[in-house]
């Protein structure tokens, strides 16, 4: 008996969950109907909005990470908005919808995980990843010679991942095939080396060179993160996050618009911030 009263509970739940989504797609619609709807969203392309995408992800993960459910369900709601309007306008270009999405999603689940919906064992993570690799091989069509290279992998971080992620990723998986230092002083070699071409590439006024020169170094500093286990991203996010803190405590000591400042008194006013923060 509680069994059949739990479906039909599970039933009810999913029953509002769709009227829910189906709501929230009709909303979508109207702000997109030429009659009635808003300029805003009208004007808007799948392009236009790949900063919105960008930014509700990033903003997804740090309500994540700051464990607060209210946030976390929000910010969760803006990126399936998301989802929705790219369906949206989609379907009104008569491309895809949001079922062909869902089924497309619900598909490759389903083929990607044989050990689940299929007959395959697996006896732990690391078959189960070698065994997602060379479906998604096969359904891309290569052959597993070429999934297999380290280039292509590579790759894929690069054209898919931000750079920042995509660089520490690369590292990794370029020293795990056998490119690397012998130790970390080498890393650091190679970092005053980039350094010095950079400020060379700068005083020769080429844009280019020294662009190109100034990856080479953040590249290298991203090297030196691996080799003392640390986290790029996460150490410049909290170096973000200080800066922030301390042109807030700045603000709290002014008197007049910060611009009116001298440099030095504004070395002073940033040395009393950092002190009265401790950091």
């Amino acid at each position: 008996m509680s069994s059949e009263i739990e479906k039909t509970a599970n039933k009810n739940n999913d029953r509002k969950v769709l009227e829910a989504l189906s709501k929230l797609i009709e909303v979508v619609a109207q702000l997109r109907n030429p009659n009635g709807g808003c300029p805003w969203d009208l004007a808007q392309t799948p392009e236009t909005l790949i900063p919105y995408i960008i930014e509700e992800a990033y903003e997804t993960t740090t309500a994540i990470r700051s464990g607060n459910k209210e946030s976390i369900k929000e910010e969760l709601g803006d990126l399936l908005l998301q989802v929705i309007l790219q369906a949206q306008i989609a379907k009104e270009e008569n491309q895809f919808n949001l079922q062909d999405i869902a089924n497309g999603i619900t598909e490759k689940l389903i083929r990607r995980h044989p050990h689940v919906f299929g007959t395959t064992e697996v006896e732990g993570i690391d078959e189960v990843r070698k065994n997602w690799e060379e479906i998604k091989a096969q359904e891309k069509g290569l052959t597993p010679q070429t999934a297999q290279l380290v280039s292509y992998k590579l790759n894929r971080y690069a054209q898919t991942l931000p750079p920042l992620m995509a660089a520490s990723k690369i590292s990794y998986k370029a020293a795990s095939t056998g490119l690397e230092w012998e130790n970390v002083d080498g890393v650091w070699d190679k970092f005053h080396e980039e350094l010095a071409e950079f400020k060379e590439a700068l005083q020769s006024e080429d844009r280019a060179a020294a662009s190109a020169e100034l990856g080479d170094v953040l590249f290298t500093l991203i090297n030196l993160a691996r080799w003392y286990d640390l986290n790029p991203s996460e150490a410049l996010h909290g170096t973000n996050q200080r800066f922030i803190q301390r042109l807030s405590k700045i603000e709290t000591f002014a008197d007049r618009p910060l611009a009116e400042y001298t440099l030095d008194e504004l070395e002073n006013l940033w040395k009393r911030a950092k002190a009265e923060l401790n950091h």
